[in-house]
């Protein structure tokens, strides 16, 4: 009986840091979801093209209440994978891993601040090169749309939602799971993850998180074209590769830093009209 105690025991405490690295992680995602607490939706929504016959909506606080709750879901459906499967693959998140269990944090972020710093300059002007690239086959109409949409994001939006709740969204849980996938099942879950198995990961999750800018895109820029399409993707995915990279070889936070820094260069070049 008493070793049955000691052994349920000893079990509980090795699932406390799961439990915490779950809350860390979860409560950084959350930060960028309420981030969009500060977007003026009453703006965003006047730009945004209802069919006719349909009011636009009234800006209640139910209404912005309900606009985080999917995202919500999403955040606590990924941190989940990646806190189940992350360590299996090879995948991690050392910053959160070191408070969660009293490592040292300080150091882990070290490790992570120059690789970031460099992938986020990296994918800044890779960014803003495509963009210099596609401007001109774009109507001068669709850019000034794609220029006014980006000043309704305010900067802690574009940081926290973009810079790391994105990154635990395609990272953390999706590049995840596509690399557990065949490893798990092709592999057998026996040693490391095959290098294919980590090059598709990374390859894949970066497709999907261009695709999954289009929505977004054409909904608020429906006379959207096929310039406009090619675009959203190979911006959006030139910098998942370089994310994908930091995240496989340095550490989710690693890619974190590098995906706020790129927003700040986009931010940046705007200023200096070299951007939308």
């Amino acid at each position: 009986m008493l070793n049955h105690f000691v052994s349920l025991h000893s079990k509980t405490t090795l699932m406390n840091p799961k439990r915490k690295l779950f809350l860390i992680l979860w409560s950084a995602g959350m930060a960028g979801v309420l981030s969009f607490l500060f977007v003026n939706l009453s703006e965003l929504i006047a730009h945004f093209p209802m069919p006719a016959g349909v009011e636009k909506p009234e800006i209640t606080p139910l209404f912005k209440l309900l606009s985080v709750l999917q995202p919500a879901i999403i955040v606590s459906i990924s941190v989940l994978v990646g806190v189940t499967l992350a360590s299996k693959v090879g995948l991690s998140s050392p910053v959160a891993e070191a408070l969660a269990g009293g490592g040292q944090a300080r150091m882990a972020f070290a490790r992570q601040f120059i690789p970031g710093i460099v992938g986020g300059l990296a994918g800044g002007i890779a960014i803003v090169v495509i963009a210099m690239i596609w401007k001109p086959f774009l109507p001068p109409e669709i850019v000034t749309r794609i220029g006014e949409l980006g000043k309704l994001l305010p900067i802690p939006t574009r940081l926290l939602y973009g810079g790391v709740t994105e990154e635990i969204l395609l990272r953390w849980g999706l590049m995840t799971l596509i690399l557990w996938l065949p490893w798990r099942f092709l592999q057998k879950g026996q040693d490391k993850p095959k290098p294919a198995y980590i090059v598709g990961a990374i390859v894949v999750s970066s497709v999907i998180f261009g695709l999954g800018h289009l929505p977004i895109a054409f909904v608020f820029i429906p006379e959207g074209n096929l310039a406009l399409t090619t675009y959203v993707i190979i911006a959006n995915s030139a910098f998942g590769l370089i994310a994908g990279y930091l995240y496989w070889k340095k550490g989710l936070e690693s890619a974190m830093i590098a995906h706020m820094l790129t927003h700040v260069l986009m931010l940046t070049a705007t200023f200096l009209g070299a951007y939308f």
